[in-house]
């Protein structure tokens, strides 16, 4: 499901490119002790068109669906890859440290869900 999505648009002489960043959620499933916890999980996806005289020439798209269950940590990623005009190529480059940090939150959250 997407929650948030921005985008803008840039001309690089006779290239239109549409960029796309969307804020995802969805369930994901969490192994803990002897059974399996739901949890909701926020991620991120980007998408580049290519429009040359109106017509769309290529599309890249790049997503990381489950980030982090918190949403203003995912949400901040959003905006750093929005302001900074990541392209999807680029997105495990630019976030994939972040992601391996966050991906500790979800023990967290599980470990509130079970007590």
């Amino acid at each position: 499901m997407i929650v948030e999505n921005l985008s803008f648009n840039k001309i690089v002489r006779n290239m239109k490119y549409l960029y796309f960043y969307r804020l995802l959620k969805e369930k994901v499933s969490v192994p803990y002790q002897n059974e399996v916890v739901k949890v909701q999980s926020y991620g991120i996806e980007v998408e580049r068109h290519d429009v040359m005289d109106g017509k769309l020439v290529n599309v890249q798209r790049e997503c990381i669906k489950s980030i982090s269950p918190e949403r203003y940590k995912v949400h901040n990623l959003l905006k750093l890859l929005y302001d900074n005009q990541v392209s999807p190529i680029h997105l495990v480059d630019v976030i994939g440290d972040y992601v391996d940090e966050y991906i500790l939150d979800f023990d967290k959250q599980v470990s509130y869900i079970a007590y």
